[in-house]
């Protein structure tokens, strides 16, 4: 909006409803100020669901995270389910342990119950990977997570799930975003429940639930309980789901200390994400005081998984595809069946469709997220999903839980571990032996962040400017072909940019769907010398400043 009528307009609406009195001394204060640029930056644009639902900085006004953007995404929901003939819904709600998760909670299952619902509000902060995992355990008809995963500390977030347990993907967001856009704005008093309406506090230990089912079959092992594992939750909620999925493989995690508890200020670290650097200097710290075999760490809400290992005297932190790869191979080595099924992403690594083909196992492509990557098997109900990935360190080992399970993957990780280890073969053998049957895959990942008022809107721009530049070569390297995704035929549009090189390598980009930078996916193999993969990285860089 251009006009200062029309923002002040805005501004008094949104303050006649919020509910939250914190964020409306926030934009009492910037009104008070006549900050415009700070008040165009919180009205100007909504929130809208990208990769992984709704995901924003905390603060007043419809582009940010706050208490009635969430009533608004609460009740469209409801209104959703609803025109599709569902008659009083069940939503099950589970948070995390970022500021305001628990509130943002509370206050969707009042919505819930006040349209006619059922909200089935779990207890107390939990990993994402359990939420997904009750959608199905409990039959409900949709499920909502609150979190923000690995964002900075100021953001937090809000997911939806489908019944089938899968995030939601078109038409269905679009259309929970149009009932958002064209809603009025709700009161601040919540209605009391409709008919039919109630929120249940679900009393049963769904963790536990979720353990019976993820590791029904796997049993205390001598060689498992024998690593040394140090576990970090990143100041966030999997220590205690991962501690218990540890005992019962016999293992005792050393748990690094200073990021054992939920903390949303996330102190020691800058930001809550393993693949930032420096985000885990203290586990590794721990690992190397403590002689360890192994760091586990998890993000915040426990769908992501990195690791770290001992190697040549110091620690190196595997790739989200090295950890992939070594997963991949694993679970095809464990499986048997025709009709089995692994599924990555067309920014991972070319790795995995190799390795399957090689084991007469069906691989498939998808667009980024993993409301995507478990579609091919929701959509063939005779496959056999057995592994999924994301390079930015999401995995799934089975289909119990269909969203990456940060928890499940570090156990089938360990376990594998040890059964490597049984053998006389380390981790890093086994990465050798898949480089010497499928080439040296090296890759690398870079991201441009872009700050400030209308960062998404520039990082838009920044992507069109490359569709009208015609690059011919990247660091000497000619440029074979170039794959726009949003106008490619045969592949679901999506804002990527494919840039195929002459040795088989290749450069990819896309915009983030949760926080405005721009994501870099650098792929090389048998490259001479790392200069290679350092060159073609300069160039990108060069070619986005």
């Amino acid at each position: 909006m251009d006009a200062g009528d029309d923002l002040e307009k805005a501004v008094h609406a949104w303050l006649a409803h919020d509910p939250d009195p914190t964020t409306r001394a926030e934009i009492e204060s910037l009104l008070a100020a006549h900050d415009l640029a700070a008040l165009h930056a919180r009205f100007d644009e909504r929130l809208v669901f990208g990769t992984a639902g709704l995901r924003g900085e905390l603060g007043g006004g419809p582009n940010r995270m706050n208490r009635l953007v969430v009533r608004m995404a609460a009740q469209a929901l409801m209104r959703h389910l609803l025109d599709h003939g569902t008659r009083h819904p069940s939503i099950v709600i589970g948070f995390d342990a970022r500021r305001n998760s628990r509130v943002f909670a509370r206050d969707s299952a009042a919505v819930i119950a006040s349209l006619g619902g059922h909200a089935i509000a779990l207890d107390g902060p939990l990993p994402t990977p359990v939420l997904a995992f009750a959608v199905r355990r409990l039959a409900a008809d949709a499920g909502v997570m609150v979190t923000a995963s690995q964002n900075p500390r100021q953001d937090n977030g809000y997911k939806v799930y489908q019944a089938d347990g899968a995030q939601v993907i078109p038409p269905v967001d679009s259309e929970i975003e149009q009932l958002m856009a064209h809603a009025q704005l709700p009161d601040i008093e919540i209605a009391p429940p409709a008919s039919g309406g109630r929120v249940e506090n679900y009393r049963n230990d769904i963790i536990s639930e979720y353990l019976d089912a993820v590791l029904a079959g796997s049993l205390p092992d001598e060689g498992v309980s024998q690593l040394k594992v140090v576990y970090t939750p990143l100041h966030g909620v999997g220590r205690d789901t991962f501690a218990r999925a540890a005992v019962r493989l016999g293992i005792a995690p050393i748990i690094v200390p200073s990021q054992a508890n939920p903390d949303p200020s996330f102190p020691t670290v800058s930001f809550p994400n393993p693949e930032e650097p420096g985000a885990l200097d203290a586990a590794l710290a721990l690992a190397s005081e403590r002689d360890a075999d192994v760091v586990i760490a998890n993000d915040p809400d426990a769908d992501r998984l990195a690791v770290a290992l001992p190697h040549n005297g110091t620690w190196r932190v595997l790739t989200g595809n090295e950890i992939g790869w070594l997963l991949a191979s694993y679970r095809i080595k464990q499986t048997n069946g025709p009709r089995r099924l692994v599924v990555t992403t067309v920014v991972s690594s070319a790795l995995l469709s190799k390795l399957a083909a090689k084991a007469g196992v069906r691989c498939e492509e998808t667009l980024t997220g993993f409301k995507w990557v478990v579609r091919p098997a929701i959509e063939d109900p005779e496959a056999h999903f057995i592994f999924g990935y994301v390079e930015a360190l999401g995995f799934a080992v089975n289909d119990i839980v269909r969203d990456k399970d940060g928890i499940t993957a570090a156990i089938t990780f360990l376990e594998m571990m040890a059964a490597l280890r049984a053998g006389g073969v380390s981790l890093f053998d086994r990465l050798d032996e898949l480089a010497q049957q499928f080439g040296r895959h090296i890759s690398r990942q870079l991201s441009i962040r872009f700050d400030g008022a209308g960062a998404h809107a520039r990082m838009t721009e920044r992507m069109q400017s490359l569709r009208s530049i015609p690059i011919t070569e990247l660091a000497g390297q000619p440029v074979v072909s170039i794959v726009d995704y949003l106008t490619h035929e045969g592949r679901q549009r999506s804002d990527i940019l494919l840039f195929d090189l002459a040795d088989g390598g290749r450069v990819m980009l896309r915009p983030s769907g949760t926080e405005p930078k721009l994501k870099v996916y650098i792929e090389v193999i048998d490259p001479p010398n790392d200069g290679v993969i350092d060159g073609l990285a300069e160039a990108v860089r060069g070619l986005l400043s």
